[in-house]
């Protein structure tokens, strides 16, 4: 799998995930497997005006050697100007955001609002792409609504225009993530291009991986939600689809151990205060199916301290021994 001339060591990727696909997550599920990530959405106005937010998000891990910087906003110019500051960041690719359904930014211009503009998105990624020197990728969706699906047009728009790569996700945007993912859609665009197609919707393990992979003919995968609270789903995906072994699942005492180490590395970046606010909604995720889950992360929901969560993981491993 390649994306211009760039070389990838398996074809799971993480998806740029806002509110949740930060330095520390996007680190650990690197060494989980994950051959590309890409950073948080940040919005091309704020960067230019100097956010220093948007600059944090953008600050790439020393474990993300092949990262994309997503960007998304609804003026050419304005995208191309922020395309060129994220090259400080050193990214490999700068990612376009086309499919966000967040009415802060779908209702703004931005994310998905261009799938009903394929002619403004096409300009934006002719002015990106001519004004860096590296591969500019977009991430799109099945279309606004099942009354306008128009991924087909609006991939071989964008690939007219200088895109590098599209990775499509097989829902529209007034279905959010509901439902169930569109292969055949994926399977459209692929037939259509002839630049590298990545499939992204409902991949949570290595089955699911299979059957995207089979329905689509894609070039890649792109796993979002899927990881959450779930970092070695890479190393399932990669395994079964290299060598057809299915790992087994880890023990309760590793997925404890790997939330432990996951929110350690968000408090070294944010610090405590932030870090334990942000871990509860991680927590949720890590011990969802657990016996007394329910109890467990109604406890993590009023997190305060890193002491507090070793507690209840305590009592968790004790309680499920």
């Amino acid at each position: 799998m390649k994306i211009k001339d760039i070389e990838f060591k398996n074809i799971a990727f993480l998806a740029p995930m806002a509110g949740v696909g930060d330095k520390a997550f996007r680190e650990l599920c690197v060494r989980f497997g994950a051959a590309y990530t890409v950073t948080e959405m940040v919005s091309a106005k704020g960067l230019t005006m100097g956010d220093k937010k948007s600059a944090q998000l953008l600050t790439l891990g020393e474990a993300e050697i092949c990262a994309g910087a997503q960007i998304f906003g609804d003026d050419p110019e304005i995208m191309a100007q922020t395309a060129k500051k994220c090259l400080q960041f050193n990214p490999k690719i700068i990612d376009i955001n086309m499919g966000c359904p967040a009415p802060k930014v779908a209702m703004n211009g931005g994310g998905a609002s261009l799938m009903r503009n394929p002619e403004l998105a096409g300009e934006i990624m002719k002015a990106v792409s001519s004004a860096v020197n590296i591969p500019v990728t977009a991430k799109i969706r099945k279309g606004w609504d099942e009354n306008s699906i128009n991924a087909v047009e609006m991939a071989e728009i964008l690939e007219k225009n200088g895109a590098a790569a599209v990775a499509v996700h097989g829902r529209t945007r007034q279905e959010m993530y509901s439902g169930r993912v569109d292969y055949n859609i994926i399977a459209d665009v692929k037939k259509a291009v002839s630049i590298p197609v990545i499939g992204n919707g409902d991949i949570a393990d290595e089955q699911s991986a299979a059957i995207m992979l089979e329905k689509t003919n894609c070039d890649a995968l792109m796993i979002g939600r899927g990881a959450m609270g779930n970092p070695w789903v890479f190393q399932r995906i990669n395994a079964y689809l290299k060598d057809c072994i299915v790992i087994p699942e880890p023990s309760l005492y590793e997925k404890m151990n790997v939330m432990q180490q996951h929110i350690k590395k968000i408090i070294e970046y944010k610090g405590e205060y932030t870090a334990m606010r942000e871990a509860r909604h991680h927590a949720a995720y890590y011990t969802k199916g657990l016996r007394g889950g329910a109890k467990f992360r109604a406890e993590m929901g009023k997190l305060e301290s890193f002491e507090q969560l070793e507690e209840i993981i305590f009592r968790i491993l004790k309680e499920n021994a």
